[in-house]
């Protein structure tokens, strides 16, 4: 068993992070540990924390309190207002829970939204959003985000780029980056032994045999082939409209995308509350919730924790499974 908790970032603190983490803390107290790392400041004062001075101090806080380790924001906070001056320490924050994770003193991590515009404009931030930040972080290449709920697990192929540049983004070699990673992350943290994995088109209908486009032909079909060949359970390149209905899903264990939405409707679609990002390809494990900052509902107590609930719950499995 693991004991060590799971390290949990602030997130933009403008948002909707600090009461997440306290309504995830009252489902979960009982069940697993976590520790939020960030400003207690930004906390209901009216609910329950402790301050920790390492990660092992939340196992035994956990029932009792949120486990807090502190990093002090210079600048006030004003709720639904991103202040790039803060930006700086938002990084931080997700640099120490990284550090902390392959240090070996916390068992994941689970990371809080970021408003990237606010990281661009006060910390120069040049990553589109958290998974390649993490990966720079990790010194990875190629890193793949599965967003995994109780009725879908799918993967985009290309992903924070506009849809124009979808065509010219996609190539051989990353698809198959992309499959091989995904693959080996169901077989060594899902326990799913072969994995069945179905691969959408780019285009409409798949392309029709080349009626609408040329890339299920020229780019994504050779690389099927050649993973058949490996005698892996890959399929497609199927239509995209037909691929998420319930018998469908019942074919694969996972769905490749081609691009953001044709991954994040369909899961969002199916699984609206409770899904979770996971980035695959780093060498520690880490989750996310499905969804922003929510900036206009920050500070009114209407955030629903159930994505930031699951995230936590699947981080602290993935790592007993690791």
């Amino acid at each position: 068993m693991n004991n060590l908790p799971v390290a949990l970032t602030c997130g933009e603190p403008a948002g909707i992070g600090a009461e997440l983490a306290h309504k995830a803390w009252w489902s979960l107290r009982h069940d697993l540990s976590f520790f939020w790392i960030g400003d207690p400041e930004h906390l209901d004062q009216d609910q329950p924390y402790k301050m920790i001075s390492r990660p092992a101090d939340a196992v035994d806080v956990m029932s009792d309190a949120l486990p807090v380790l502190e990093h002090r924001f210079e600048t006030k906070v004003q709720v639904g207002s991103p202040n790039p001056a803060n930006a700086k320490s938002v990084v931080e924050v997700i640099e120490k829970a990284v550090h902390l994770v392959r240090q070996k003193q916390a068992s994941a991590l689970c990371t809080l939204p970021i408003h990237k515009q606010a990281l661009k404009d006060g910390a120069d931030f040049q990553y589109p959003g958290h998974t390649e930040f993490l990966a720079f972080l990790a010194a990875v290449d190629h890193v793949a985000m599965l967003l995994s709920g109780p009725n879908l697990k799918v993967v985009p192929a290309t992903t924070h780029i506009a849809l124009r540049d979808v065509p010219n983004t996609l190539n051989a070699v990353d698809l198959e980056q992309t499959i091989s990673i995904t693959r080996k992350a169901m077989i060594e943290r899902f326990s799913i032994s072969d994995p069945r994995i179905s691969i959408a088109g780019l285009n409409p209908h798949a392309g029709e045999s080349g009626k609408f486009g040329h890339e299920e032909m020229t780019i994504i079909a050779p690389v099927i082939d050649k993973l058949q060949a490996k005698k892996w359970k890959v399929t497609g390149p199927h239509s995209a409209d037909t691929m998420f209905h319930k018998a469908a899903r019942e074919k694969y264990d996972v769905a490749i995308a081609m691009y953001h939405d044709q991954a994040l409707i369909p899961i969002k679609t199916l699984d609206f509350d409770i899904g979770v990002n996971v980035t695959l390809g780093l060498p520690f494990i880490r989750t996310s919730p499905d969804h922003g900052t929510a900036l206009d509902i920050a500070g009114k107590g209407l955030a629903n924790p159930m994505s930031t609930i699951e995230a936590l719950r699947l981080a602290a499995n993935l790592s007993e499974q690791k």
